[in-house]
């Protein structure tokens, strides 16, 4: 893949007034306990100053970023204010009219453009699989017609359909689709010109889900945000704007797996998190682009983990070397460590010349693959081939990682025999997930288990293709 053109500038930690020390230790940290970091940056004083892809992630590759997608949604919303097209006062009902259901209630018909940014619409959950639910074909008029807990603006419930309404209210007064939007007025300005999105089975942007960047493309969006809305020479975002939605609006508590979760609990602004230190924009499975203003920082991540774990050691490795001296030897190791990141391919032989059959079992949580799928191994050189039936072909090297796009994405494998079983990770690398295909070649059995199921579904075959066109049930 060709090199994208640098969007930030770069320095070295010690030059920049920042520990190499404690980019080690959040290195550590994050392979420790945050299950299988993709990728980080670190930007202090507006220089990258530490940049690394766990291989086979690397720069040149956009990630799937979920639900950081939204902080981006609220750009666009606050360009067509500046634009004099939207306020935050502008109903839904009256922007949107032929989405509008029969007998909506009396809230129903006052939402507005701040309550949608803020989650404050007053549904009890998130709504999003009960409105599709209700309206297969309108999930505008699911969300309106649902009943309503508590009073609009009186508190927050972290609901994805609020966002998916934002990027139609910005189709309609703009008269462009919400990626057409943003690639005018925020990616080609800053440089970014791979910025890639999934789609609804309409064709629509999610809005609150589904755009793909680079690390750098995050990094520079939470520079520019650190910046008041200015990137380079240009204001591409008004700085009141900025400040507005990345303002605490309404208290918020967010809870996962009944564990409290410190950095979802200090408040949410217009599709932005409040944070112990700063704020974020977050993404499922730790897609983070964390600003510090306090520290004259940005911390962009991809990851397939948790995001509490992410900022944990953010705020405990590497906040405390912030404006520390650091040595050019510290500099050097760091850099070479950074040079060498990878996630390890699967250990075993190549047993060269040996073929295998076998049958999917799809009986396992998180199968990737219908039951009963055929499955053959065939050696290549370096490598194998693995066809899935009718579905679909991948490549995988041994000891090393094997690229093939089959339907369209792209697909990075390595494996190895362990015995009389065939074992390898396929990695779905515009994605944070992986699926390990495990090959009993003696009792002719196969399962393909994803590593984390996508949020919107199992099916391999459909992450596989581009446009990923679907319809997500995520809470």
């Amino acid at each position: 893949m060709s090199a994208q053109r640098a969007l930030l500038p770069r320095s070295a930690p010690a030059a920049s007034g920042i520990s190499s020390r404690s980019i080690a230790a959040l290195l550590d940290r994050l392979e420790a306990r945050s299950g299988e970091c993709h990728s980080v940056m670190v930007v202090h004083r507006g220089h990258v100053v530490a940049e690394g892809w766990w291989a086979p992630y690397s720069a040149e590759r956009p990630h799937l970023l979920y639900s950081l997608t939204k902080s981006f949604t609220s750009i666009a919303v606050g360009l067509a204010v500046a634009d004099g097209l939207l306020s935050l006062d502008d109903r839904v009902v009256d922007v949107l009219p032929d989405h509008v259901p029969a007998g909506i209630s009396e809230q129903g018909s006052r939402i507005t453009v701040h309550h949608l940014l803020s989650m404050t619409a007053g549904h009890p959950t998130d709504s999003l699989a009960e409105a599709w639910e209700l309206e297969p074909d309108d999930l505008v008029k699911g969300f309106l017609s649902l009943p309503f807990a508590a009073a609009e603006g009186a508190r927050h419930t972290y609901d994805n359909s609020t966002t998916f309404i934002l990027a139609r209210m910005v189709e309609r007064v703009t008269g462009r689709g919400l990626p057409e939007f943003l690639d005018e007025r925020l990616f080609k300005p800053m440089g970014v010109d791979h910025a890639e999105w999934d789609r609804v089975k309409s064709g629509a942007a999610f809005g609150f889900h589904g755009l793909h960047l680079t690390t750098e493309a995050i990094a520079a969006f939470g520079e520019l945000l650190l910046c008041g809305g200015r990137f380079g020479d240009e204001q591409l975002v008004p700085r009141a704007w900025v400040e507005l939605a990345t303002s605490r609006h309404i208290d918020s508590e967010w809870i996962l797996d009944g564990s409290d979760q410190a950095d979802f609990a200090h408040g949410y602004g217009y599709q932005f998190w409040m944070s112990r230190h700063g704020y974020h924009g977050h993404g499922s499975f730790g897609q983070q682009c964390v600003v510090v203003p306090s520290h004259d920082l940005v911390v962009a991540v991809t990851a397939q983990g948790e995001s509490q774990e992410v900022l944990d050691a953010i705020w405990e490795c590497l906040l405390p070397g912030v404006e520390q001296v650091g040595s050019a030897q510290d500099d050097e190791i760091l850099a070479d460590r950074l040079r060498r990141l990878s996630l390890s391919p699967v250990p075993g032989s190549a047993d060269p010349g040996r073929s295998a059959g076998a049958t999917l079992d799809a009986s396992a949580e998180g199968s990737a693959l219908p039951d009963g799928t055929t499955v053959t191994i065939d050696p290549t050189d370096g490598g194998w081939l693995v066809r899935f039936e009718s579905l679909l072909d991948v490549e995988v090297g041994h000891g090393t990682w094997r690229e093939s796009s089959p339907l369209g994405r792209p697909v990075v494998a390595a494996g190895a025999w362990q015995g009389s079983t065939f074992v390898a990770d396929l990695y779905v690398i515009t994605t944070p997930h992986r699926v390990r295909l495990a090959v009993d070649a003696e009792a002719g059995t196969a399962s393909a288990i994803w590593s984390t199921v996508p949020l919107t579904g199992p099916s391999l075959e459909l992450h596989l293709r581009s446009p990923l066109m679907t319809r997500p049930d995520v809470g």
